[in-house]
């Protein structure tokens, strides 16, 4: 939808266009100008078109730009990044980081996209990625065979978004384990971690973070959610929160590479959803409830029940009577 971006940053102010003032900017036809506006409206982009007035978008659009997103990052992070890419349509930034590891890309390389095609959540969840209204983001990282166990990387990287969203003004938000940032019950934000490479030694890393900014009314999501727009009250600046995102889920990686899991778990107690409630724990070939009890230092869910705490690695959490 390369050409169409155009129009859409010509429309992105939220005013009325007519065909014939976009037909002369980009240089086409007004009936050239129309059978854009349809591809928009099949891309699922809002536009009015009022006989008389022109085009116009239900509500304006931010587009990403790496020249803003890179302005907010501040200077450890910019060397950490090794490269960004800004993607208009893809069918997953992951698969596309994982394409770019496997072509050499380096580490702290990342890529965002206006609209995915093949989003995913965990356990294969389809994650819903309307054009221009969310985050989807994503960092690929290498790590070295003598790297503290990567078993507890979703718990940091949590922590890094939620931190990261606490200093745009975004309160009341926590974690559940592993990853997924819920408001009130709702979920906000989800992060899917893929890995490949050697099982103890040299391995690389891509770290996907989708976050609904702006979700269409009604969106058909099997689950509690809520947008970034619902809780603050207006719209997001979507290019600080990609830069602030970025920036946070830069260092936390490199912390990680150092040091692991130990330096973020006082932090992680701090937003822990499920330490001390009743909860129910559903592995590949049982059910466990019990208490939840925080993480150990590996990352994995403690749960204590008959007097026994075990540990879990995996497994889907629910908080027993809420869910």
């Amino acid at each position: 939808m390369g050409a169409d971006t155009e129009l859409l940053g010509l429309l992105s102010d939220g005013f009325f266009h007519s065909g014939a003032e976009l037909g002369r900017t980009l240089k086409i036809s007004r009936s050239a100008v129309w059978k854009r506006i349809r591809i928009l409206v099949k891309s699922g982009i809002e536009v009015y078109a009022v006989p008389g007035r022109g085009y116009r978008l239900t509500e304006p659009v931010e587009l990403l730009d790496s020249s803003t997103i890179l302005a907010g990052l501040n200077d450890k992070a910019r060397r950490l990044l090794s490269g960004l890419d800004i993607l208009t349509e893809v069918d997953s930034t992951n698969l596309y980081l994982l394409q770019k590891a496997s072509a050499g890309a380096p580490s702290g390389y990342a890529c965002l996209a206006e609209r995915q095609h093949a989003g995913r959540g965990r356990r294969g969840r389809q994650w819903l990625s309307p054009f221009g209204g969310n985050i989807y983001l994503s960092l690929l990282w290498r790590f070295a065979e003598q790297t503290p166990a990567l078993s507890g990387l979703s718990l940091a990287i949590g922590i890094a978004v939620t931190n990261s969203l606490e200093t745009l003004g975004v309160t009341g938000i926590g974690v559940k384990w592993p990853n997924d940032i819920l408001w009130q019950g709702r979920k906000l934000a989800g992060i899917l971690l893929d890995t490949a490479g050697e099982a103890a030694g040299p391995c690389h890393v891509v770290a996907g973070i989708g976050i609904n900014v702006a979700m269409p009314a009604g969106a058909a999501i099997s689950q509690p959610w809520i947008d970034l727009r619902e809780i603050v009250g207006h719209r997001i600046a979507r290019n600080a929160l990609a830069g602030r995102v970025l920036q946070h889920l830069l260092l936390t990686l490199h912390q990680f590479q150092q040091k692991g899991l130990a330096p973020f778990l006082p932090e992680w107690d701090r937003l822990d959803l499920l330490k001390d409630k009743d909860v129910t724990v559903q592995l590949a070939d049982r059910t466990v409830t019990g208490r939840a009890q925080g993480v150990n230092q590996q990352g994995a869910l403690l749960v204590a029940h008959g007097g026994v705490t075990r540990a879990y690695h995996s497994g889907e959490v629910s908080v027993r009577g809420t869910e």
